[in-house]
């Protein structure tokens, strides 16, 4: 009896090298591995680029998929707001 390397279930192996218990455990696995290339290719493609902000114009680190820095997505008087909102919420209790 084998291990599936996908959902790690036992079977018993058609061929010796199988190592995924079934058609959609192999695709699975397939897609996966494509999508990790996938990442690494977009971050290296990115390397040594560049890339700007659109709102505020502070270099991208490589790892940034979208076109804002951390510091444009996050708004900060909202953070700040919910905040205060919980630390109230806290303190009455």
């Amino acid at each position: 009896m084998k291990h599936c390397q996908w959902c790690d279930t036992s079977f018993s192996a058609t061929v010796s090298y199988q190592i995924y218990c079934s058609p959609e455990c192999r695709e699975a696995a397939t897609k996966e591995k494509i999508a990790e290339r996938y990442a690494i290719l977009r971050v290296k493609k990115r390397r040594n680029k560049d890339r700007r902000c659109r709102q505020c114009t502070r270099k991208l680190s490589s790892y940034n998929d979208g076109p804002l820095c951390s510091s444009c997505v996050v708004n900060f008087k909202d953070v700040n707001e919910a905040l205060k909102d919980l630390k109230e919420l806290f303190d009455e209790s």
